[in-house]
């Protein structure tokens, strides 16, 4: 019997796995989490891969050591990043074994929303130098990203910063979104995935996550497990207030 030889994947990351054998104690943070306490190995679609979850439960810190491990600073930004304000990432990329595909990326960005805005100052800071060569704010539509709102900011480095066959890793990316720009973003997600890039998302939206070619990984004290987007709990708790708003009120705020 002729078995098949496995295709290489197209994808940038198609795999995350711990290694375990290496890991000294699961009694010691990060590792303590039961996601990264259970975790073995986790496959990333090939567009779009969501880690939903409870605060705690370990999605932004896993999300975090998929980026360092790949490259990325740990506060954010592209590869060409290379500043810290505050060392406060763990050690869990160290452990991590990321499978790639055969094909690299053209360009790539790790965002983190609590840290956007040390982004925003070490562009200013770098554009200020003087140096030739162009301005890293023209690549983000040439307004510093302080001059913006933080929703703005973030809607201009979706629309101009992020190319097409790029790895983009971002955690909680509505934060600073009304939802109607939450719908600006899954759009523009689309183009981007019809463009060749992937992305790996860490999220509370239940708009952002209904991307309907995608994974979604739920984080819990059983450690993670796939789960379909109508059993995901931001999905059922949203239906739920939005069809019932004044029966859920009476029910959260009665004596």
């Amino acid at each position: 019997m002729i078995q098949a030889i496995p295709m290489v994947s197209p994808q940038f990351i198609s795999r995350i796995s711990l290694r375990r054998d290496i890991v000294e104690s699961f009694d010691n943070y990060p590792f303590s989490l039961p996601a990264v306490r259970m975790l073995d190995h986790l496959e990333m679609h090939p567009k779009i891969t969501y880690l939903v979850g409870d605060n705690g439960s370990g999605k932004s810190t896993l999300l975090e050591a998929i980026a360092v491990s790949f490259g990325f600073n740990a506060e954010g930004g592209s590869k060409n990043f290379n500043f810290g304000t505050n060392s406060t990432h763990s050690d869990l990329y160290r452990y991590l074994r990321i499978a790639k595909g055969f094909r690299k990326p053209r360009t790539g960005y790790f965002l983190r929303a609590e840290s956007f805005y040390n982004v925003a100052s070490e562009i200013d800071k770098l554009d200020a130098e003087p140096l030739t060569a162009p301005r890293i704010i023209d690549g983000y539509g040439g307004v510093s990203l302080h001059h913006q709102s933080h929703g703005e900011s973030f809607m201009t480095l979706m629309t101009q910063r992020f190319k097409g066959q790029g790895l983009y890793i971002l955690d909680e990316p509505e934060a600073a979104l009304s939802p109607q720009r939450q719908l600006a973003v899954l759009s523009r997600m689309h183009d981007l995935v019809q463009q060749g890039s992937q992305f790996i998302i860490a999220t509370h939206s239940a708009i952002l996550m209904a991307y309907p070619e995608s994974s979604i990984y739920q984080f819990s004290q059983d450690g993670i497990a796939p789960v379909a987007y109508e059993d995901t709990e931001h999905f059922q708790v949203s239906r739920d207030f939005l069809a019932s708003p004044q029966r859920m009120l009476r029910q959260l705020l009665r004596d």
